[in-house]
Formats: C-alpha cells, structure tokens, sequence
C-alpha cells in the first residue's frame, strides 16, 4: 500500500553551504515505514548522543569528514535513477538542513530524515521525519508534532516502555515500529513479535538490509 502523500514540513534558519558528509550511497531503505524503496542516503558527520550500541560510531565527530558542497551533495544524488534521498547520521539535526533539502526538492527529490530530536532547531524542508529517540539524551519536544514516524530501537525489555512513554505525545497517525538492535536480536526479537501480538499499533522494522547484505 502507497504511503500518504503530505506537504512537506519546513522550518528554516540561516543556510550553510557545505556540510560534512561521511558517505553518501544508494541502495534500498531496509528500516521503517519506507522498506524497500530505492533511497539515496546522505549520512553527516556529528553526533553528541553517543549510543554505546551505535554502529556507526565514526559519525560522531563532524570534524573528521570532509565538508562538501550543497551542489556537489546534490549532483551525488541525481547519478542515480531514484528520488527519495535520506538524510541520516550521527544526529543530522545538529547542522542547519534548509538549504540542502531545499535543493534537493527543487532537483525533484523527496526529502526523508532519520533524527534523535534531541536538537534545538530542527531545520530543513521534510516529506518524511522518523523520530528514533534514544535514552541517552531527551529530545526536543518540537519533534513530537512533526513525526511521522516513531522508531524505536530495542536493545532491553525496558525499551518497550520507553516507546510507550513517546506515544501520547505524537500525531494520532503517526506510524509505530520497534526494531531490535542487530546484535540482541536473538533474544529480543521474539519478544518484540509477541509485543506487537498482544499492542497492534505497532508494527516490526526489521533492518533488512542487513539480511540483504546489502550498504
């Protein structure tokens, strides 16, 4: 089934011109509401969460990636046949994004961002926001309206209840999906299959991709 179209969220600040890119790829989203999809990922340097099961632990500092231009992220993108372009990170929301999703809709692309919500400012012009809180640091409360997706990774049993605590802040058809941490799956993803059993409004995101072996 087509996911709803939406008009795009935006909140704008100041631009930038360059940002700090650790990859940048295509492939197929493997996670969330979107699996399956040709994407273009767009992952940026920095992140002051800091996950200890975070397994892209070299996003975390924005100075060890070279900072490239909006149009050269852009051209990157437009290389390849799909049209759905993710943001993704580290913590994308700690660089203003105005100016880079921007472009990236004027060159036809719709516009995904996977983000913590822990920022202040929460930038950029979005068809799509998953929402993946993480213990370590509260989010923003200015993400709760905007998501349109609630991710949340299960790494213990207690983050069923975290994910619960999220729901009546949220949209009323904001998606749910619970996604075991790859390296606790054996043991959590049962228990997530009879969560989502016995609370229907959830669903499983699996990360696919990985199964796939696939970037």
């Amino acid at each position: 089934m087509l996911l709803e179209q939406k008009q795009p969220t935006t909140i704008v600040t100041e631009s930038v011109t360059s940002l700090p890119v650790m990859e940048a790829f295509y492939t197929l989203q493997g996670e969330g509401a979107h699996t399956g999809r040709a994407a273009y990922f767009i992952r940026l340097g920095g992140c002051d969460v800091g996950c200890h099961w975070c397994d892209v632990k070299e996003s975390w500092d924005a100075d060890a990636h070279p900072k490239l231009s909006i149009d050269s992220i852009v051209e990157g993108a437009l290389q390849y046949p799909g049209r759905m372009a993710v943001i993704t990170g580290g913590e994308p929301l700690m660089h203003d994004l105005t100016t880079l999703t921007e472009a990236l809709q004027a060159a036809g692309f719709r516009t995904n961002i996977e983000t913590s919500g822990v920022c202040q400012e929460i930038t950029g012009s979005w068809d799509w926001i998953c929402f993946s809180p993480k213990k370590f640091k509260r989010p923003n409360p200015a993400i709760f309206d905007k998501a349109d997706e609630l991710k949340v990774i299960v790494y213990n049993q207690s983050d069923f209840a975290f994910a619960e605590s999220f729901v009546p802040l949220l949209r009323s058809d904001c998606k749910l999906f619970l996604q075991t941490e790859w390296s606790r799956s054996n043991e959590m993803l049962p228990r997530i299959v009879d969560y989502v059993k016995n609370n229907p409004q959830w669903q499983i995101s699996l990360q696919t991709h990985k199964y796939m072996d696939i970037p």
